[in-house]
């Protein structure tokens, strides 16, 4: 079982009235009705933070490869945009953990530590991608460890952008194979989430990864209270196959999720 990681923690200010969660967008161009609802998502949404708990993209190579004009430079503006208006905060996922802080901090988007725990109008919620939950996949796992090292990234970004570009381009098109054969992702081990939120003295869990958006009793905690797992939605708008679910939390902890229409 892996050991219970460090947590960072967000005390949210007391003014805070909604927050908006939202994960496993996997932008890419090859989708553009995707970006559209994101962009427009992010522009109007009247939620004191936006939180992106990962995979907002679905390969990122490099933060010098959003440039000007690029795809990724487009999606890095709109989170400049929103961040000049609302505070954005943005986790790293399986797909986007090359994402630089400083060029997060450029944008105005604070990076947060997975996991982290939520301080809150008088709760703790813990919030993480879900990867490191997911423990069945053993091989996930190895993998994980491999790209999570410093040595690892620095070997990659230090190869030419056109050469990443390439690399992006293959991964998108392994990832819409993979959808296209229903793909299903590993769950997350139910008591490592248990001792998760019991050392984070937190009584749910908001997470993504794996695409199955739903809520869920983890069971109780010590104090007899339930223990609840909150799935987030991923997004894919192309044909009749539209998901595109923002989960909105409020201060006196009610949770709604937020079908948005096609674009």
């Amino acid at each position: 079982m892996t050991t219970v990681p460090p947590f960072g923690v967000l005390t949210a200010p007391p003014d805070w009235r909604t927050v908006d969660f939202i994960s496993d967008l996997h932008l890419m161009p090859e989708e553009p009705a995707t970006f559209a609802a994101w962009s427009l998502f992010m522009a109007e949404s009247p939620a004191d933070a936006i939180f992106i708990l990962g995979d907002l993209f679905e390969a990122w190579i490099g933060d010098d490869a959003a440039l000007p004009g690029s795809f990724d430079g487009e999606c890095a503006q709109v989170l400049d945009r929103t961040a000049a208006r609302v505070p954005v905060y943005f986790m790293h996922g399986n797909r986007d953990f090359l994402v630089g802080a400083p060029f997060l901090a450029e944008l105005g988007v604070q990076l947060l530590s997975d996991p982290t725990v939520l301080d809150w109008a008088g709760r703790r919620t813990l919030l993480t991608h879900g990867d490191l939950l997911c423990t069945e996949d053993v091989a996930y796992q190895q993998f994980r460890r491999e790209v999570r090292s410093d040595a690892w990234q620095r070997a990659v970004l230090a190869r030419p952008l056109a050469e990443r570009q390439v690399m992006a381009q293959q991964m998108r098109a392994q990832s819409m194979a993979a959808q296209a054969q229903g793909v299903v992702y590993t769950d997350i081990d139910a008591p490592l989430a248990r001792a998760w939120l019991a050392a984070a003295d937190a009584r749910t869990l908001i997470h993504g990864h794996i695409h199955r958006p739903g809520d869920h009793v983890l069971g109780h905690g010590a104090d007899g209270q339930p223990l609840t797992q909150v799935v987030l939605s991923d997004w894919h708008i192309a044909g009749s196959d539209h998901r595109a679910q923002v989960l909105r939390l409020s201060s006196d902890g009610q949770l709604e999720r937020i079908d948005l229409g096609p674009m």
